[in-house]
């Protein structure tokens, strides 16, 4: 009998904060950001694939990157990428996915991890994934794996835990998804808080049932999919299904709602990769603090990022703390920190063109 846990990667969010080096045809988990030969996806692939079975994965996309997931893994039998019709965010996802294992078999385990982070540290992160498995065991229990913050960023759910001197998982205490910045600040300068990785570990029994108590419309539109799932019938369920459903993340829908959630401290030199900020400061930098990913000559110039292709010659004066990204039709010039503008950076160049997003 095969215990090793189900491993559900999402892959189907647009990374818009990398505009416009991601872009709405090709999303950043679709790229090789990093520069190693493989993408974002499929290094968490390969992740993964040190606990569990290629039998046991299940990607979720949007349906038009149903070709890319393919192309990039094509290991993963097909029936295990399953395609999205709409986009409506990590509850849906995790609850499309979570149905569908709980079909094939009742008393799995289940990893959900988006398809975009940066471990350096795999060996620590195995023994943490494994921690947080076997502390999945006890019913209903949610496991999600915290981060100790090093800024206040806004961008990420924080979570207060009651420590727990014997055991490994920690009794959340308040899960308060994406604060403002005042919040931000003094949630990191308390030292009660850590950042929610995005990443969970359940028993499949114990998320439907989080589903039914704290989303039941959610758990309604998926109640006859027996009938449907695993039958030709299955995509025109789906497309029903997504059209009744609201857009709503899952830190919203379940973890900030339910009093069964757990936090195991997980310290591998994890970075979320969701914006130009992130991605610099996981990068080599020059004696000045750039980033320099193209031919470049610079001139009182510090802590820039420009990324712009070999073949054109940039030179760049007198900037400090910006980003430079050339990529096919756009040129983006803006402050390396500006991440909050990128969404209407992107509509705007929307209403030039759809050729530009």
């Amino acid at each position: 009998m095969n215990n090793k846990p189900y491993v559900v990667i999402m892959a189907g969010g647009i990374g818009s904060r990398f505009w416009p080096y991601s872009r709405n045809k090709r999303p950043k988990q679709f790229l090789d950001i990093l520069g190693t030969g493989r993408t974002l996806l499929q290094m968490t692939y390969d992740r993964f694939l040190k606990i569990s079975d290629k039998s046991q994965f299940y990607v979720v996309t949007y349906k038009k990157y149903y070709d890319l997931v393919r192309e990039q893994l094509p290991d993963v039998p097909e029936h295990q990428i399953l395609k999205e019709p709409l986009r409506r965010n990590t509850a849906t996802c995790v609850a499309y996915a979570s149905y569908k294992i709980a079909l094939k078999s009742p008393d799995a385990k289940i990893i959900v991890t988006p398809s975009d982070q940066l471990i350096l540290q795999e060996e620590n992160f195995r023994e943490k994934i494994n921690s947080a498995v076997q502390a999945a065991d006890t019913e209903d229990h949610l496991i999600t794996i915290g981060i100790q913050p090093n800024r206040p960023e806004t961008g990420f759910g924080y979570i207060q835990y009651l420590d727990n001197p014997n055991g490994l998982d920690k009794k959340v205490k308040t899960f308060t998804e994406k604060p403002n910045v005042k919040l931000a600040k003094a949630f990191v300068e308390s030292g009660d808080f850590v950042w929610n990785s995005g990443m969970f570990v359940w028993k499949v029994k114990s998320i439907l049932k989080a589903f039914e108590q704290h989303m039941p419309e959610l758990a309604e539109v998926f109640e006859e999919r027996e009938v449907f799932f695993n039958t030709p019938k299955e995509e025109e369920f789906l497309k029903k299904a997504y059209s009744q459903v609201k857009s709503i993340s899952i830190d919203y829908g379940i973890m900030e709602k339910s009093n069964e959630v757990y936090v195991i401290l997980g310290d591998f030199g994890w970075s979320d990769l969701g914006s130009w900020r992130s991605l610099y400061e996981n990068q080599n930098k020059d004696s000045d603090n750039n980033v320099v990913e193209a031919n470049a000559l610079l001139y009182d110039t510090k802590d820039c990022y420009i990324k712009v292709s070999p073949q054109k010659l940039v030179v760049v004066q007198g900037l400090s703390n910006y980003l430079i990204n050339e990529t096919e039709n756009v040129i983006l010039i803006c402050k390396l920190d500006a991440e909050k503008k990128f969404r209407e950076f992107v509509s705007d160049a929307k209403e030039k063109g759809e050729d530009f997003v």
